[in-house]
C-alpha cells in the first residue's frame, strides 16, 4: 500500500502552514502531499483566509525536494484548460517532475459564483472536464500543431515548451491526472479514459469491492487493461497511540468541524468509512480498503496543524 497526505487548507492555513504540513509530511515518508483546491472558508468559520492551489504548490515545489504534489482536486471551472495546463506543467518543472494534478467538475457553488466563475449545472460541468481533460492530454503529450474542437473550448496549432516528459525527473512519463468522486458510471468512464489514477471517497471497504469492479469494467469497455488504472481511496484520518489519545483527536476533530453538538452521530457516520484509531485498528482499516483493491490510501488530515499525528499516522502505517 502507498500512503499520500490530503490537507484542507480552506480551514485557514497560512502558507508557512502548508510548508510545515509538506516538510513534516516529507520527513514523514508520505509518497505525496495533496491538498484541495477551494477559495470559500469551511468547515468551521466561514471567514477564514484561504489560499490558491496552485500559487502555494509552485512555493513547496522550491521548499521540498523529493515529496510528490498537487492537488485534489483542482475545480474545471477556476481555470481554462490552457492556464492550468502551463501552471501545472510550470510547477512540475520548478519541482523537478514531482506534481500530480487532480481535476473534478467541482461542487461548491457558492464559491464558484462569489469569485465570478459561474456554476453550470452538472451535466455541463461533467461535459467541460471531459474536454479539459483531453486538453490537458494534448497539450502535454501531443504533437506540435495539435488542435481541439469542442463545444465548450478550442485549441488550434499549440506549440507546448517544455513537454513535462522531457523534464530529467519524469523519464519520458507525463503528469499523472487524478480524476474521481464517490463513484457514478460517467466518472468511471471519464476516468478510464484519461485518468491516470482513479481516487473514490466518502466510501467504506465493503463498498469500494462493487465501486472498483464498475470501474473496471468501465475500462474493458474502452480497451483499456484496469491494471494500467491506479485505484486509490480518500479517507479521513484520527490516529493516536491509545484510546485516551484518539479521544482527544477526536475532540479536536468535532471543533474543527464546527460539530460538537452532534458528536457520536458525526463521527460514527464516518469511522466506517475513515483510518480512524489506535494502530491496530487503524492498521486492520487500511488492510480492509488492500483486499478491497485499493493500491493507494490518500489520508485526509482535518488537524493538519497537528503535526505529531502526521508522524504517528507514518508510523503506525508504515513507518
Amino acid at each position: 500500500m502507498r500512503f499520500a497526505l490530503m490537507i484542507e487548507p480552506q480551514q485557514g492555513l497560512t502558507y508557512d502552514e502548508q510548508l510545515a504540513v509538506a516538510l513534516r509530511a516529507e520527513a514523514a515518508g508520505f509518497e505525496a502531499l495533496l491538498r484541495s483546491d477551494h477559495y470559500d472558508s469551511f468547515p468551521g468559520g466561514s471567514a477564514q483566509p484561504t489560499t490558491d492551489a496552485w500559487a502555494v504548490l509552485a512555493g513547496l515545489a522550491r521548499e521540498t525536494t523529493t515529496i510528490r504534489l498537487g492537488t485534489l482536486v483542482s475545480p474545471v471551472l477556476f481555470r481554462h484548460p490552457g492556464n492550468l495546463a502551463k501552471v501545472a506543467a510550470t510547477v512540475d518543472e520548478m519541482s523537478g517532475g514531482r506534481v500530480e494534478v487532480g481535476i473534478g467538475a467541482g461542487w461548491n457553488e457558492h464559491e464558484h459564483l462569489a469569485h465570478g466563475f459561474g456554476f453550470p449545472p452538472m451535466s455541463e460541468r461533467a461535459d467541460r472536464l471531459e474536454e479539459a481533460l483531453e486538453i490537458l492530454r494534448g497539450l502535454w503529450d501531443g504533437p506540435d500543431g495539435w488542435s481541439f474542437t469542442g463545444q465548450h473550448y478550442q485549441v488550434a496549432d499549440a506549440l507546448v515548451r517544455p513537454k513535462p516528459s522531457t523534464l530529467s525527473g519524469r523519464a519520458g512519463r507525463s503528469i499523472p491526472i487524478i480524476t474521481g468522486g464517490q463513484g457514478t458510471p460517467r466518472g468511471y468512464r471519464i476516468s478510464a479514459r484519461y485518468a491516470d489514477e482513479f481516487n473514490l471517497s466518502s466510501t467504506t471497504p465493503s463498498a469500494a469491492v462493487a465501486k472498483f469492479a464498475a470501474l473496471d469494467q468501465a475500462c474493458v469497455a474502452v480497451g483499456r487493461d484496469p491494471a494500467t488504472l491506479v485505484h486509490s481511496v480518500m479517507a479521513g484520518v484520527v490516529v493516536a497511540r491509545d484510546e485516551a489519545g484518539v479521544a482527544a483527536r477526536e475532540a479536536d476533530l468535532l471543533r474543527a468541524m464546527g460539530a460538537a453538538d452532534a458528536a457520536e452521530a458525526w463521527l460514527a457516520e464516518r469511522r466506517p468509512r475513515w483510518i480512524h484509531g489506535t494502530p491496530a485498528q487503524a492498521r486492520a482499516q487500511v488492510a480492509a480498503f488492500a483486499a478491497a483493491g485499493a493500491e493507494r490510501i490518500v489520508l485526509q488530515d482535518f488537524l493538519p496543524r497537528d503535526l505529531a499525528m502526521i508522524d504517528e499516522a507514518a508510523e503506525y502505517l508504515f513507518g
